[in-house]
């Protein structure tokens, strides 16, 4: 059973920002990747299937699969760093509140929110609070 990641996206306004920071990354550096501090010891896990959920303005917004970790040093820091490469295909969920932490948290299938139905990209932008209480109300 595959086990996720959950990472807040600091700075980040909604999922079309983060897109497109991604996207800048991704011409930048010819593939996608995000660099944390510590080496997952749970990495065999994750790479069976497992993503980073992001958490964009205290709700998780969306998804990606994890595809590799590597080990990084930019030759400035004294510690090596972990690069996650990620696909880079980002797929909605179900906007999920999360209360805002440091680093990343494993994240295990019993609590990740349903990935939201293919073509919902109009939700992306709706701000969260706003989500939250269309769900509260049963209507999404």
């Amino acid at each position: 059973m595959a086990i996720h990641l959950l990472k807040l996206a600091v700075g980040v306004e909604n999922v079309t920002h983060l897109r497109n920071i991604q996207q800048q990354r991704i011409i930048k550096n010819g593939e996608l990747y995000h660099v944390t501090r510590f080496m997952p010891k749970k990495a065999d896990e994750i790479l069976d299937g497992g993503s980073i959920y992001w958490v964009v303005r205290n709700f998780i917004r969306a998804r990606q699969l994890i595809l590799d970790f590597r080990v990084v040093n930019d030759g400035k820091a004294t510690r090596d760093k972990c690069a996650l490469v990620l696909d880079p295909s980002l797929v909605l969920t179900v906007p999920t509140r999360r209360r805002p932490h440091q680093g990343w948290r494993y994240f295990y299938n019993d609590t990740v929110p349903k990935d939201l139905a293919i073509g919902v990209q109009s939700y992306e932008d709706i701000p969260s609070e706003m989500l939250d209480e269309l769900r509260q109300l049963g209507l999404l």
